[in-house]
């Protein structure tokens, strides 16, 4: 049903105070300012205001963020290794199917590069 700036809310099927009027007790039923029988709390369906690093903990704390972050960190760690598996194969070494730990891949780079600056200004 289309509604022209001239036409009345009374051609509705509900007018608007109904709509106001419903609204207003669904409010009421949520939220009470008015202490409940044997308490000086008031009554609140909705949780209490959570400080940021609560709700991240919360957050943290769900079975669905875990194995994201299981799956993101997965990714990330290939990655990683990947780079390094790159990185050795450029790498000159005695014999060349040697296993080189990580700290000795970056070590045996590093020589490697100062080695070739020499070889350049020479």
């Amino acid at each position: 049903m289309m509604l022209s700036p001239d036409q009345p809310d009374s051609d509705l099927p509900w007018g608007q105070s109904d709509a106001e009027s419903v609204l207003h007790d669904i409010k009421i039923g949520c939220v009470s300012d008015e202490p409940m029988e044997g308490e000086g709390k008031t009554r609140s369906l909705a949780p209490q205001a959570l400080s940021r690093e609560e709700k991240r903990r919360r957050r943290r704390a769900t079975a669905k963020y875990r194995s994201a972050h299981a799956t993101r960190e997965r990714i990330r760690v290939e990655a990683f290794n990947v780079a390094f598996a790159e990185l050795r194969k450029l790498l000159p070494t005695l014999p060349p199917d040697k296993k080189l730990s990580k700290i000795e891949i970056l070590r045996l780079a590093i020589c490697y590069i100062s080695y070739l600056n020499h070889v350049l200004d020479v």
